[in-house]
């Protein structure tokens, strides 16, 4: 049918869309089927994005199979659960960033099966975690590369306690990589188990892969049918047709951006939220903002939230689950996706990989991630010096990045003030990033819902340090749009990293100013409030609102 209008695809899946320029919708869509991206992108052709991407997009296409290329990992995993049952092991832990953690997270919630995520480097929520029932767990550590600094450190942790508890580090850690990492090398003479993930895909298009499947085969995931669901919306996506779901959305997306429509409101048609937003926000941040370009998602929870409900002109609307319908403002770009979990994934990468093509943008790098990474080496190597405060209040400490702040502001509420009317009444919007213990002080969330109402502006909430995995790439690399408030604590107790220089609070501690300082140099805005007890969240929620 025609784009902009209501329609439905073949069950078991279901996308609707309203647009207030259909005809920009419908020639990005046909642009894309003259074009035979679908088919070319299921074959792997890595000119799709041109020349400057033709590298990257070699090694990086394999995700678009992995409903077939996956399903030898069925059999090993499910035998492999079994056995830890038959010794009293039942508890999955996954150590992993990014793409490595929030694709489990979203299957294993979706699914109602429990697993544990340690992404996280902050000492209080890793010692949680890490002392927490040891005698049953099972711990999946998932790094492509082995060198993400995050899961090396959470995975040194399990390793003392373990041994610490009698246990066999190799007995009870499985490892997630790719075939000749370090990471595989070290785990295989240490006698681990080791998976071996496809090196012909990137993190962030992982969810199918051996990154995705064993952390919640392990957890008691049924892996064949979410294969299955993949498989059965697959030659739909490749198919060079108008009714292609795939190039549909990511068709809409493209059409959006190009209108100014550039923030992507991600909403749950459930009254819970599912987090599957979250997944969504790291796949299309991480893969589209860069080169000053980009669609910034923002997962409101549901839709009901603010910035969702009420929104603003320059938001992009899409609801996910059962379908209540769209939005009858016929000035409002809206999309509703339904879809069981396999084919709502692979959908939503091909979305995204065709929306990047529209944007002229290379969706399989992260050019802007490495920069907050060696920000935080310089603080730990001791080659950047500790910034100083503006000023302190009730033991919460105010800092700001370059000149914005005025030298009259002396208290935490006239600070964060400052720092909203920054925010740009148009195009603007504000990140909230928190470098605390997300479990412990979760109740921080709800600050995203009144800020947004405070500001009328789209807000963002991200969880440090697993946002730098995932929308951090766009704050840095995408519009320079937005305003950012970074709050960070001291933590109730410090924890060393084994066999490193380091503590994980001096860790997160330098992942948080790293970031900020590549945030200030590139003209953003930037405050940080600091925490020097963990009681005063609740001082600082009330000064943020």
């Amino acid at each position: 049918m025609t784009p902009g209008s209501d329609h439905t695809t073949p069950l078991p899946w279901k996308i609707s869309f309203r647009s207030p320029a259909p005809a920009a919708f419908d020639a990005a869509l046909r642009s894309l089927v003259d074009d035979r991206v679908a088919s070319r992108l299921f074959d792997q052709d890595p000119t799709l994005w041109g020349p400057e991407a033709e590298a990257e997009a070699a090694k990086r296409l394999a995700w678009v199979h992995l409903a077939e290329s996956s399903r030898p990992l069925v059999e090993q995993i499910t035998r492999l659960r079994t056995e830890f049952l038959a010794a009293g092991l039942d508890r999955v832990v996954l150590c992993g960033m990014g793409g490595s953690s929030l694709a489990p997270e979203v299957i294993c919630g979706a699914a109602g099966v429990e697993l544990v995520v340690l992404d996280s480097s902050h000492p209080d929520f890793v010692r949680t975690v890490v002392d927490e029932e040891i005698a049953r767990t099972v711990v999946v550590v998932s790094s492509k590369s082995g060198g993400t600094v995050e899961t090396d450190s959470q995975r040194r942790a399990y390793e003392l306690a373990f041994t610490e508890a009698g246990i066999s580090p190799a007995e009870r850690i499985v490892v997630v990589t790719d075939p000749g990492s370090p990471l595989h090398h070290e785990a295989s003479a240490a006698g681990c188990r080791v998976f071996e993930a496809d090196p012909d895909v990137g993190g962030r298009y992982s969810a199918l892969t051996a990154f995705g499947l064993v952390p919640c085969g392990l957890a008691g995931v049924d892996l064949a049918q979410l294969l299955d669901e993949a498989a059965q919306i697959q030659p739909a996506l490749a198919a060079d047709d108008l009714s292609n779901p795939g190039l549909e959305l990511g068709a809409f997306l493209g059409a959006a951006a190009e209108h100014q429509v550039d923030k992507l409101i991600l909403g749950d048609a459930r009254p819970g939220d599912s987090g599957f937003g979250a997944w969504v926000e790291q796949l299309v941040a991480e893969s589209t903002g860069k080169n000053g370009t980009g669609v910034l998602p923002i997962n409101v929870g549901t839709t009901r939230s603010p910035n969702f409900d009420p929104s603003t002109p320059d938001s992009v609307l899409v609801s996910y689950g059962p379908d209540t319908g769209l939005s009858n403002d016929a000035q409002r770009w809206s999309a509703h996706v339904e879809a069981p979990m396999g084919a709502q994934m692979l959908l939503w990468e091909v979305a995204t990989a065709v929306c990047g093509r529209l944007l002229g943008i290379n969706p399989f790098d992260q050019p802007d991630v490495e920069s907050a990474k060696a920000a935080a080496r310089g603080m730990l190597e001791g080659t950047d010096d500790s910034p100083a405060p503006v000023f302190s209040e009730g033991g919460i400490a105010v800092f700001a990045s370059g000149d914005w702040l005025p030298e009259s502001v002396s208290s935490v509420a006239e600070a964060v003030s400052a720092l909203l009317s920054h925010i740009d009444p148009d195009q603007g919007y504000l990140a909230i990033q928190a470098y605390l213990d997300r479990h412990r002080d979760s109740d921080l969330e709800s600050v995203r819902d009144q800020l947004a109402i405070r500001t009328s502006r789209p807000v963002s909430f991200g969880w440090g340090p697993r946002f730098l995995h995932s929308t951090g790439q766009y704050h840095k690399g995408g519009p320079a749009t937005g305003v950012f408030l970074q709050i960070t604590g001291q933590p109730a107790a410090d924890l060393s990293v084994p066999e490193r220089p380091f503590t994980f609070g001096e860790f997160i501690a330098a992942q948080a100013h790293g970031d900020g300082q590549v945030l200030g140099q590139r003209r953003r805005p930037v405050l940080r409030l600091h925490l020097s007890q963990p009681d005063l969240l609740s001082t600082l929620t009330e000064a943020l609102t």
